[in-house]
């Protein structure tokens, strides 16, 4: 009978293991053959409910619901991982804005975790590069002066003679680190008050320990104020803000910025940007205390990549998408540059953050409204989602903006056409200031507005020479007629919601289904950019299908409502 007994705890012993197995990646799994401490993520099971952030009005509201449901998830599922961490006093580091913990140690701790009820997933945090410039071409001193060709190619110049500079607006970046001291970037920061200098709430730096360990770190680690350790992020936030005299180089120089260094001389780890999403959701001091979602940023800038090719896979994917996810539903608008793969043909936007739904995602456009050769194209094919990106394009070649120790270069990239959308949205808000935190509203103003350009190339289901398509999205933003669609909106909704109302096809040529998760005696309604009623349908079915044949090609509002509650979307006529 002891000897069943024993057999018995041993088998269920083997049970429990290979259990526990199964919740660590491949990756991390490979990472253990080589070595005897690995450091990986752990993904709580407990997902937070923020859905209900869509029925809020302000954008602070929604930030602040939203930070307080996330801490309150995080806190409860994460004691059990954390108790066992400190009996075993085991260094780690936890986040909320997705339910994760960062731990270093060897395959016994990973399997000891993985057998936790809480614990979903061991998820690999490997090393990452940036989306490195295509190019770099020297500017003459005469150069210097006036405004960059991007500027005046989306309009922003004729916004400024509107009187609407991104006064009041918070644009904020993830980057290599930012040099604050830049004479374009100087007066902007928002930690720079009257030269009253406060890099609390303003400034957090992610990297804590050298990933690249063949030399230090020419800004060091925990920096206390901007610092770049590249040049990539300062020359993003130029062209976000940048102003020095004549020389205007950013599309809305009367914003403030505030930064995040996520990457250590180009070299990050999903963990890393993770950690600036979360300070971005609620900034914190400089000793990580005190989160304060009242200081969020109404609009983040991403020119950085996740590839698979460097360890990513659709575990850390599912991470960053759920940190996407909540900072929409807190109001932030997430621009994403689309990648530099363009010329290996189409379905190259491949990596996060620019292949999710809820990133806005940026191509790049030379002075010719052309899309660039290297600029990624869609559709997205990595998560079979068959998504069309990138969102919108925008000037991208040959982009004039400010390096380190007070100097220009002309860089491109789509990291260099991001943040022209990034400055276009606070320019936006700044004209209608009713629209922060009304996310889907302010993207759908942009794509709607985007002067539409077909492609030359046929990339997906798109047919040739039709917009929106795989390469430009809806085309190359106008900021002076998105400025003019915002000021026209009397009233706004916010239409970010998690989705029970499911449609297909999207884009739509002649016929969309309407399918419901939650089938109720519902209304269908339909509305154009200025909130024109279009359709008015009752709907009681799981399915229905419309003929919106008869409608122009463009972008429109749909809302339905039932017993089950309201959910609002975006549709894409083409």
């Amino acid at each position: 009978m002891l000897k069943l007994y024993i057999s018995t705890l041993l088998i269920l012993g083997s049970l429990s293991i290979a259990i526990a197995q199964s919740k660590i990646d491949n990756a991390v799994l490979n990472q253990f053959q080589e070595q005897q401490q690995v450091e990986f993520l752990v993904w709580m099971q407990a997902k937070a409910d923020v859905s209900k952030a869509h029925q809020l009005k302000t954008k602070a509201a929604k930030a602040q619901y939203v930070f307080e449901t996330l801490v309150q998830t995080a806190e409860q599922s994460q004691a059990p991982v954390i108790k066992l961490l400190e009996q075993e006093q085991v260094k780690y580091q936890s986040l909320y804005i997705v339910n994760v913990l960062k731990v270093e140690g060897d395959l016994a701790l990973a399997q000891r975790i993985a057998a936790l009820a809480e614990v979903k997933r061991i998820a690999p945090n490997p090393v990452v590069s940036f989306h490195q410039p295509i190019e770099t071409i020297k500017s003459s001193v005469e150069q210097r002066n006036g405004v960059e060709w991007g500027i005046t190619q989306i309009n922003a110049d004729a916004v400024w003679e509107l009187g609407y500079r991104g006064e009041g607006i918070i644009v904020a970046g993830q980057d290599t680190g930012y040099d604050w001291e830049h004479p374009a970037l100087q007066q902007q920061y928002k930690g720079n008050a009257n030269n009253a200098i406060d890099h609390n709430y303003n400034w957090h730096d992610a990297i804590h320990e050298l990933i690249d360990t063949t030399s230090a770190n020419p800004c060091g680690l925990d920096t206390t104020e901007p610092c770049d350790d590249n040049r990539h992020g300062t020359h993003t936030m130029g062209t976000m803000i940048g102003e020095e005299g004549v020389n205007q180089i950013g599309v809305a120089p009367a914003a403030q910025w505030i930064g995040c260094r996520n990457m250590e001389r180009g070299n990050g780890t999903p963990f890393t940007y993770l950690e600036c999403f979360e300070w971005f959701l609620a900034p914190t001091n400089l000793q990580g205390e005190n989160p304060d979602p009242n200081q969020a940023p109404h609009v983040i800038a991403n020119s950085w990549g996740c590839p698979p090719s460097e360890g990513c896979n659709i575990t850390n994917f599912n991470l960053l998408q759920v940190a996407i996810d909540n900072l929409k539903a807190s109001g932030a608008v997430v621009v994403a540059s689309a990648g530099n793969s363009g010329r290996q043909g189409c379905s190259t936007v491949d990596d996060p953050a620019a292949i999710f739904e809820n990133s806005f995602t940026v191509g790049a456009t030379e002075r010719t409204d052309t899309i660039a050769a290297f600029s990624s194209r869609g559709p997205v094919l990595v998560d079979g989602s068959r998504r069309m990106k990138p969102n919108v394009s925008a000037p991208g070649v040959g982009v004039r903006s400010a390096v380190l120790n007070g100097n220009y270069q002309s860089l491109s990239g789509t990291s260099m056409a991001g943040p022209h959308v990034a400055g276009a949205v606070a320019l936006i808000i700044n004209a209608n200031p009713a629209l922060a935190g009304q996310v889907e509203t302010i993207e759908t103003i942009l794509e709607q507005t985007a002067r539409p350009i077909g492609a030359e190339e046929n990339c997906g289901d798109v047919v040739d020479g039709v917009a929106p398509n795989n390469a430009y999205g809806f085309g190359r933003i106008d900021v002076l007629a998105a400025v003019q669609a915002a000021q026209q909106l009397s009233k706004v909704e916010d239409i970010s919601s998690e989705k029970w109302v499911s449609i297909y096809p999207n884009p739509i040529q002649s016929f969309v289904t309407f399918k419901a998760a939650k089938p109720h005696q519902s209304d269908l309604r339909i509305y154009d950019m200025q909130g024109k009623l279009l359709l008015n349908n009752k709907w009681s079915t799981p399915t229905l299908e419309l003929d919106i044949s008869h409608l122009p090609a463009g972008a429109y509002f749909y809302v339905v409502q039932n017993g089950g509650g309201l959910e609002s979307g975006k549709l894409v006529k083409m």
